[in-house]
Order: C-alpha cells, then structure tokens, then sequence
C-alpha cells in the first residue's frame, strides 16, 4: 500500500513539474531607441499578469540592423517580436505573422492607429504589424530669422518660397543669392539630395500633393514638383550641396527653414541649446474641398512585428496588445521624459492624440497625422545598400539630379518594386 501512495505521490509531483514546465515561455523582443530601463517595468508587470512567461528585451543599434534581423529570421534563430520600419513591410513579408483578430480586428485597427497605416502595414487582406509610436514631417522654423524680417511660418509652398529668397543672405554686395555664391543664411534648406536630411519625405509629400503617384510619377505634375524642388539650389543659389547637413546648418542658426521628424527636435536642442524654433505644420499646395480635396502630410514611423515562425506566437501577440494599450503607451512615455529628451515616442493611438496635441513641440506632428499618408521611400532608416529605402531613394536622386528622366525613373521603380510584389501598371506613353 505504502508503495502505490509513493507511486501516486511521485506521479503527481512529476506530472505537476511537467506541467509548470510546459506552461513556461520565454519571449525575445528586439527593439530600437527605447533602453530596456524604459520598457523593463511595463514587461515586469506584464509577467506578473503572466505566470511563468519571461520576456527578453534587447535593445539594438541601428547599424547594420535590417540586415542582422533578416539574416537571423532566415537561420531560425529571430526574435519573436521585432521592431521594424513601416516600410519595411515588403522585405519581411514572409516572417511577419497576420496580427490576429483577437488582439484587434480590422474594424478595430483602422479605427485604433491613423490612416497611415493602410498605406504600408497591410499585406493582402491581412495587417502584419502594431505602431506603438507615430512619427512624420514637419517644418521647423527659426523665429529669429523670420520674425526679424517681419514673417511668420508659411502655410503654403509658394509662401515657403517667398519667405526663403526674402532671409537669405550670401556674401553679395546687395547681400542677395544666386547659384555660386556663397552662402551665408539659407532661407530653406531644400535643392538636393545630398546633405538635405529627409529630402525623401519632403519630395514625396509633395509629389502626393500635386496628385502624383509615387510609384509611378509621371509627367508634367511630377516635373513640376521636381522643379520647385531643384531651384532652391540651381536658379536661387539658397542652397549647395556642398554646404554642411540641413541638421547642422539649422542647428547652427544658418537656415530659416527646415523639415525633419520629432526626434530632431533631440538633435538641434543637443547642437545648440540656445537656438530658438518653433515647430508648424508643414506647406500645402492649394486644394478644392468642393471636389474633396485635403491636405496631405507625411508618415514616417517604427512598428512592431511577430516572427511567424515564432512557436509563441500566441503569447507574442499578446504582449504586443497590452503593449499597445493606452494605459502602457502613457507609461512608456513618461518613463522617456528627462532634461536631454522632451518628449517621448508620439503616440500611435488616435484615442490619445488630446494627450499631446498641445505640446508645442511634437503636437504639431499628432495634428497632421490624420491626414498624413505613406509609402516605401523613407529617409533614415539605415536600411542598407539593398535595402528597398535606398534603392527607391537612389532612383529618385538620380532623375532630381537629371540623370535620368521621368520615363526612365517609372521604369526603375517598377524594376524595384517588382521584387516584393508591388508594382504598379505604367501607362501607355510613359
């Protein structure tokens, strides 16, 4: 007798050990920009919530990062969650799983996130990634150098121009500008592609403004926006390639006008601590609300995505739920606030937009997000060489510089997005 109790004692114990072994998960998240000091405490009570699940976060470098993550999901040795750019998208089709209807369903994802996300977070009929942060384009401004001349931030493209000859200087005897001489206050930092951050963005908003399709930018409209794009180096002189980055130079106190994301806001305050700017929405072409038309903004931002090949799937998209609550994403916010950072990662949640609208220097950038689209040519995401990013960025560099031309740009981009399945018909005498 005393042996079957041992037996049925011994029984239970293993088959309890089995159990809680089987019932133990370990989660690995690679993430960019946030330390794990910042994420740690939201994962620690989400573990708490979930007894015998471990969630690993490693913080990683930008440097070479698409390329380490794709080569480490194609080993089978990829984290189960990780964060990408929204562009990416199409690079890492096959390892991203569909974000199941149990943690938002389609209905619930569109009216979650901004509209930006229909634009490069969808693959068929699936969405295949979570925004826990939102970022775009917007134009900074030296109150300085406008308010001296009497000028307030511009609203529109043909103002942004004014605005730009009347505060340029060069070292002219009428202080005017024209290509070749040197240039002493730029009035905007816009003309090339070389050493102006972000140019991806700002041509591409402007292509969509003037109703031209990225993909395929045919025509006079796309023409025009390479115009007004060029001139600012070659018919105005208020830029040259050669300067130093539009970063530094408006860091510096030398350009009236720039465009960048938030977290430039970071860069210049680090530059120069003194500099005073200010933050606007950025220009717009003139549209006819009677035939619909309205503004268009930018949107560059970082997602998360589930390994599908991920035996934690389940448990991954979990995490990625609670970690795209409001609840986490105001922790996460506060937890990144310090005297070098002003402001955390922007909120991708529409349901939050009231929380940081009034921030003078990212609300600018939540009050353009309900109207900012997307696409797969997006500046500084350290894609790589091969990366879609780069190649897109390199066709469009090309025709900007005249190299090569509409026709040919359109039949580049077709060449490229033909690999990831994205290419768009050419019209007939393009």
């Amino acid at each position: 007798m005393l042996i079957i109790i041992g037996l049925l004692v011994s029984a239970v114990y293993f088959g309890l050990k089995f159990f809680q072994k089987s019932q133990s998960q370990a989660l690995t998240w690679w993430g960019l920009w946030e330390p794990e000091s910042i994420v740690r405490p939201v994962l620690d009570e989400f573990e708490k919530s979930h007894p015998g699940l471990k969630v690993t976060y490693v913080f990683q470098s930008l440097s070479e990062y698409r390329e380490r993550l794709k080569t480490a999901l194609s080993q089978g040795r990829g984290p189960d969650i990780f964060r990408l750019h929204a562009s990416w998208v199409p690079m890492f089709r096959d390892d991203l799983s569909p974000v199941p209807g149990s943690v938002y369903t389609t209905q619930a994802f569109e009216s979650t996130f901004y509209p930006a996300v229909k634009d490069t977070l969808r693959v068929g009929t699936n969405y295949v990634a979570v925004p826990l942060e939102y970022d775009g384009l917007a134009m900074f401004v030296n109150d300085d150098l406008l308010s001296s001349a009497g000028l307030s931030a511009p609203a529109t493209w043909d103002d942004l121009r004014t605005t730009a000859l009347t505060i340029s200087r060069c070292d002219t005897k009428d202080r005017t500008c024209h290509p070749g001489n040197k240039i002493e206050i730029s009035g905007a930092a816009l003309g090339s592609t070389e050493n102006i951050d972000h140019w991806q963005d700002i041509v591409s908003v402007l292509m969509l403004q003037n109703n031209v399709s990225l993909a395929v930018p045919g025509g006079k409209p796309a023409e025009d926006v390479f115009d007004y794009y060029r001139n600012f180096t070659r018919a105005y002189g208020i830029w040259d390639p050669t300067l130093p980055s539009s970063t530094s130079m408006f860091a510096s106190g030398k350009v009236g006008i720039y465009f960048g994301h938030s977290w430039r806001v970071f860069d210049i305050k680090k530059l120069n601590p003194q500099l005073k700017f200010s933050i606007h929405p950025i220009p717009q072409l003139p549209v006819d609300p009677s035939r619909g038309e309205k503004p268009i903004n930018w949107a560059s931002y970082w997602v998360e995505g589930v390994n599908s090949k991920s035996p934690n799937g389940e448990a991954a998209w979990e995490l990625l739920k609670y970690m795209s609550s409001p609840e986490v994403l105001e922790k996460l916010n506060a937890a990144a606030i310090s005297p070098d950072r002003p402001f955390g990662e922007p909120y991708s949640r529409v349901d939050l937009a009231d929380k940081l609208a009034g921030d003078s220097l990212v609300g600018p950038f939540i009050k353009q997000a309900p109207l900012a689209r997307g696409w797969y040519m997006a500046s500084a995401t350290s894609d790589g060489p091969t990366g879609l990013n780069t190649l897109l960025s390199q066709a469009y560099a090309n025709a900007l510089s005249r190299k090569s031309s509409v026709t040919a740009l359109s039949s580049e981009i077709n060449k490229i997005l033909s690999q990831y399945g994205l290419a768009a018909p050419i019209p007939a005498g393009q």
